[in-house]
């Protein structure tokens, strides 16, 4: 008897044996119960973390090739005939101006009334902004880009910019009138279809398509400056504000350091979670579309360069904010290990003018603009 349960024990021992090896092999039941149970109790991981950053930080300040005014001129010009093949910034108009559009937004407070300005660009791709003016007014402009926060509540057909009514609101009730823009693509603006000779028919529904557009006399980057410019010129024709600032959130901050970067109008500018050196960003949470990392666009001009030229000049400068552990993207402690704004600072010092920070949202884990940084921004224009 004791030898028959012996028996049958290890002949049960080698059956569940085998097929437990035949599990693990082809992966049939209960393959993913086991394997759920074991991640949840350990979950798998490197032993050690892959380093990302292998700039030597104390040897940033070489890459900045700005020495004197005349450099930073030199660096707009370059890059401005690069970005619009040696036209130099656009001069032209939207080809649509619209005074006192409805939208669902018009019962905001101290709002007078809401203009839209459409401009139309190579292959069709446009942008629609929308000015909230304010009625009780301290006749200044802040230009907020929403990036990719660009959703409706209802359908794509049928958007406005009420997913940042809050802050809208927030810079109308400190008197400011708001120009609103959404990311090219996003929101209102639309999705061309084109024919390219090699590669046939495309819908241009992600940024990453632009990189198949470019010839020597199209540079895709421009989609993503010239509605700012070009809206700008008819604002600069049809209004009369004291004053452009700037504030983008994502690719709006990108865009917010690129223009001020390039067109002097804008003299403060204020960047949320918009951007790193790119030797901070081999992480793919950090390096960005298309426009983030277009090589020869870099090439021109690195981001440390950019920042310096948005700060550059009287009365300029760029404030960088960033979210302490954002969900999205540049994180403000990755910045904490690697504060490159005082080599900013130090040169701008050097050059004699200009204001540059870096702000950190403490303790902030969403991918937002919080109140915090509101406020910080709306006491940084009334300095």
């Amino acid at each position: 008897m004791y030898k028959k349960t012996i028996l049958l024990i290890s002949s049960v021992a080698i059956l569940f044996f085998s097929y437990g090896i035949l599990v693990g092999h082809y992966n049939f039941f209960p393959f993913d119960i086991i394997s759920n149970i074991k991640n949840s109790v350990s979950p798998q991981s490197e032993p050690v973390p892959r380093i990302q950053i292998h700039q030597d930080f104390s040897q940033i300040n070489e890459l900045i090739l700005l020495e004197t005014s005349s450099d930073i001129l030199m660096k707009k010009k370059t890059l401005t005939e690069y970005v619009w093949s040696d036209l130099g910034l656009p001069s032209n108009l939207p080809i649509d101006h619209d005074v006192d559009v409805s939208d669902k937004l018009f019962d905001l407070k101290n709002l007078d009334r809401i203009d839209s300005f459409t401009v139309e660009m190579d292959y069709g791709m446009n942008s629609i902004s929308y000015l909230f003016l304010a009625n009780n007014s301290n006749n200044k402009l802040i230009i907020y880009h929403q990036g990719d926060d660009s959703q409706s509540s209802e359908s794509f057909d049928n958007h406005s910019f009420e997913e940042d009514r809050r802050i809208i609101q927030h810079f109308l009730n400190e008197n400011y009138s708001v120009l609103v823009f959404s990311m090219v693509g996003h929101g209102m603006n639309n999705e061309p279809i084109i024919f390219h000779d090699t590669l046939g028919t495309i819908r241009l529904n992600s940024h990453e398509h632009f990189v198949l557009l470019e010839t020597e006399k199209l540079k895709p980057i421009k989609f993503f400056l010239e509605p700012v410019i070009v809206t700008l010129n008819q604002i600069d024709t049809d209004y009369s504000f004291d004053s452009y600032s700037m504030v983008g959130k994502n690719e709006g901050g990108w865009t917010t350091v690129v223009v001020s970067a390039l067109d002097d109008r804008i003299k403060e500018s204020y960047a949320i979670s918009s951007s790193f050196p790119l030797w901070m960003s081999s992480n793919s949470k950090n390096f960005g579309g298309y426009e983030h990392h277009q090589p020869s666009f870099y090439q021109i001009a690195n981001y440390l360069e950019l920042y310096i030229m948005s700060a550059y000049g009287d009365e300029r400068r760029l404030i960088l904010f960033y979210n302490e552990f954002d969900s999205c993207c540049f994180r403000g402690d990755l910045y904490e290990k690697y504060p490159f704004a005082e080599v900013v600072k130090h040169k701008l010092k050097s050059l004699g003018t200009g204001e540059f920070k870096v702000l950190i949202d403490k303790n902030q884990t969403e991918n937002i603009i919080s109140n915090n940084i509101l406020e910080k921004i709306i006491n940084s224009m009334s300095d």
